[in-house]
């Protein structure tokens, strides 16, 4: 079968994505095997990519979604032909941080993952993740583009329920990207008044075209002083990070209002440092929420907004490529051109 392996040519050096030629996994008891019918391409893969992950070699692809080619001994639940969302990272939900609801910094959340990856024509689904719940059936009506969003819209519900969020709020998402905009649409169904901020041409232009909000290019304007203008001078109650800059960081701080929140969602660099004078922090009484992955209830309920239809996110998808084409995907997103982009076989 087809699948993108990372592969490494020096020790040090970033890895690179190779479309290569690799047995069809072989499912155990407990397991699931699932034909992959689409992957979404995320931020995080590029990082990889970039050599910015700098632990053993990881595996691309986790928003993937498929149909059940076979299952394992034991697997109650999901047959052959099913339509099905699988999770790739899964808590014990027994540890001291599951019992307190800090999942997704369990000891065992990175240790599962979908062999050998979701971007690949199948893959296994470890018997760990079968037995958590961890494979949710894809209700009719939704398509495999738009499940393929599960796993990232996940993210963005753990993260707005990690925040206080009120009706008549103003929140600033910082960078207009696909996660970026998730959190933009989610929110826009939860009556807060919304700005998002980027520097990117394209997704500014994309930003203003869904309609979410006031959009800041904060390449020409001040960030900070256009929010606190918007708000009788007193900062967003609610800034998200949907960018692993410093920079995307530090305008969020500086947009905030006293007593506000800055979540820190995106993805920062590996030895990224903020330098900030911590004092101004603690006098305005900021609070730092960081949001890290999902674990089954956000799947869950990311699920149901997607069959609900309330909001269209599958309008966020704007490529689509082959397997033998992810250069091209890779290329498209880094390029800024592209909002989604989805794998297929």
């Amino acid at each position: 079968m087809k699948a993108i392996l990372l592969k490494r040519s020096l020790p040090d050096g970033p890895p690179k994505a190779e479309l290569s030629e690799v047995p069809v996994p072989i499912i155990g008891q407990g397991e699931v095997l699932v034909e992959m019918k689409a992957c979404g391409l995320c931020g995080t893969d590029i990082e990889k990519l970039r050599g910015e992950y700098k632990a053993a070699m990881p595996v691309v692809g986790h928003e993937a979604v498929g149909v059940v080619s076979s299952v394992g001994e034991g697997v109650r639940g999901l047959r052959e032909g099913d339509r099905v969302f699988p999770h790739h990272h899964v808590p014990c939900y027994a540890c001291y941080y599951c019992r307190h609801g800090d999942e997704t910094v369990c000891s065992q959340y990175k240790v599962s993952n979908l062999d050998p990856g979701g971007f690949s024509e199948y893959m296994r689904v470890p018997r760990w993740n079968v037995e958590r719940g961890a494979v949710l059936h894809i209700p009719g009506g939704v398509t495999f583009d738009e499940a393929a969003l599960v796993e990232p819209l996940a993210c963005c519900v753990r993260a707005l329920d990690r925040c206080r969020v009120s009706a008549g709020d103003t929140v600033l998402v910082v960078g207009a990207g696909p996660v970026g905009m998730m959190q933009a649409l989610l929110l826009g169904s939860a009556k807060v008044g919304i700005i998002i901020s980027d520097v990117v041409k394209p997704r500014l232009k994309f930003a203003e075209s869904a309609s979410v909000g006031s959009v800041l290019d904060a390449g020409k304007q001040n960030v900070p002083e256009v929010v606190k203008n918007e708000t009788e001078r007193r900062g967003a109650d609610l800034a998200i990070v949907a960018s692993g800059s410093q920079r995307a960081v530090m305008q969020a701080v500086l947009s905030v209002r006293k007593g506000g929140t800055v979540c820190l969602f995106g993805v920062p660099v590996e030895g990224a440092v903020l330098a900030y004078e911590l004092s101004k922090v603690y006098n305005s009484s900021i609070s730092m929420v960081p949001s890290y992955g999902a674990v089954e209830t956000d799947t869950a309920k990311a699920m149901a907004v997607i069959a609900s239809r309330h909001v269209e996110f599958g309008r966020l998808i704007t490529h689509r490529f082959r397997l033998e084409e992810f250069k091209e995907g890779i290329q498209m997103m880094t390029s800024g051109e592209a909002m989604k982009v989805v794998i297929a076989p």
